[in-house]
């Protein structure tokens, strides 16, 4: 269909920027420096099959709708513009009428609830080809999980019309902070991609720092200060049961990440001075030393596929980014433009990585290839941090904080192309995102 092919070339170039593209007749998409026309869309409340599903189906067609249009690829016809009225999800859909508001995607759905069951029917339409995107399909899950059920299809019809991965059905563990800045409380805490559903995993008697997904979201590492020194624990999401990993004494371990496995940690140590990177064989506790030396590293992480490991250094005078065989070996510099670079990240696709740099006394997010080719900035504040990626490698999640003494840390995401920058949805400061899997 004309709308897939379109927009599934323009997201796989749209990191180049730069071109334009377009396609004759009625449907047309063009792309100009980065700066894509969303595709309008319909979603007409889901009709309900049962009288208890009412609630449901107007619920979920405000997050289907909310979750596409959050994604800065679509723009969403307002219902107040309709000509056609659908009373049933089965009757034929009047093609001419959604053409006269040039709606070029149109999703409709029906729910049900049936004894300890949601369940969910969709189809989406290319209005100008006058076909059905695939066939429809159907959903099932808990009545009280109609958000996570929107997610879901919201996925579907967003990978059916660009041809990318989902990310919506999916979660955030991050720092929530509260109280003055000289005295902030942080406990870990988990929320849906949108910044609802939040729920505690830690206290608040404790520092904690950095948390980070295993990449079947199961469990979190972070780092916590309630001893006094900087140690490495790991929460059980489910459980939220959790224990100390063991690193060599006489140090401070920090910025722990997970293997694409899990069956491996690799993390910061800090002895004497020195800050060196250690590689942890999680079932034996044992602790490996994978770069020595007088230069400060720190922050490392795995690539996709678990070989390699990006991490910063100052070893060359400032601080840049490296990437060295995960069981060591001589590193390769990536970054050479003009400022300081931290926080690299390695993309789930493996062909980018995310990075914070700072340079003319601002910070910034950006992305480069694993070369350090095509480097760009996708933003930059005052402050602008600890960058993680979606699932599907096309949002990145990160840290910002505002200049003054009143000034608290938000979570904003941006798109790989550097539109559509915006704040997470949460009522309370926050900090240090990782962003996690796709939920089963």
């Amino acid at each position: 269909m004309r709308v897939l092919m379109i927009l599934a070339c323009v997201l796989g170039c749209s990191f180049s920027g730069g071109a334009a593209l377009a396609q004759s007749g009625p449907l047309r998409l063009e792309i100009t420096e980065g700066v894509i026309e969303p595709l309008a869309f319909a979603i007409p409340v889901f009709e309900a099959e049962t009288p208890d599903a009412a609630g449901a189906a107007r619920e979920l067609a405000q997050v289907v709708a909310a979750d596409l249009t959050g994604s800065g690829l679509f723009r969403e016809i307002p219902a107040s513009n309709f000509i056609a009225q659908r009373s049933t999800f089965e009757e034929a859909v009047r093609f001419p009428d959604w053409r006269a508001l040039n709606t070029q995607a149109l999703i409709t759905g029906a729910v049900a609830i049936q004894g300890d069951q949601l369940v969910v029917k969709f189809r989406v339409f290319d209005i100008f080809a006058g076909a059905e995107l695939g066939t429809g399909l159907q959903l099932v899950g808990r009545p009280d999980a109609v958000r996570r059920m929107a997610h879901k299809v919201a996925d579907q019809v967003y990978s059916r019309i660009t041809g990318e991965g989902p990310y919506f059905d999916s979660r955030v563990v991050f720092v929530s902070e509260r109280g003055p800045k000289d005295n902030r409380q942080k406990r870990i805490a988990i929320m849906d991609y949108d910044g609802a559903n939040v729920r505690f995993l830690t206290g608040s008697d404790d520092i904690v720092l950095a948390p980070r997904f295993s990449k079947d979201g199961s469990r979190v590492l972070y780092t916590s200060f309630e001893t006094g020194m900087p140690q490495i624990y790991v929460i059980d999401v489910g459980s939220v049961s959790r224990r100390n990993l063991p690193t060599p004494a006489g140090g401070m371990a920090f910025s722990p990440r997970f293997s694409p496995d899990a069956s491996r940690i690799v993390y910061s140590f800090e002895q004497g001075g020195n800050t060196d990177i250690f590689l942890m064989d999680v079932a034996t506790a044992r602790s490996a030393r994978l770069t020595s030396g007088p230069s400060i590293e720190t922050a490392p992480s795995f690539s996709p596929d678990g070989s390699r490991i990006v991490f910063e250094s100052d070893r060359s005078g400032t601080q840049q980014l490296y990437i060295m065989p995960v069981n060591g070996g001589e590193p390769q510099r990536i970054s050479f433009g003009e400022g300081r670079y931290g926080s690299p990240v390695w993309s789930p696709r493996g062909d980018l990585i995310a990075f914070t740099k700072q340079t003319k006394g601002r910070f910034g997010i950006g992305v480069m290839r694993i070369d350090g080719s095509e480097e760009r900035l996708l933003s930059a504040s005052f402050l602008d941090e600890s960058p993680t990626w979606s699932p599907n490698g096309r949002v990145i999640m990160f840290t910002r904080e505002t200049q003054g003494p009143s000034g608290a840390p938000a979570l904003y995401s941006v798109d790989i192309t550097g539109r559509n920058l915006k704040p997470v949805g949460l009522s309370s400061p926050a900090s240090d995102p990782s962003w996690g899997p796709l939920q089963p």
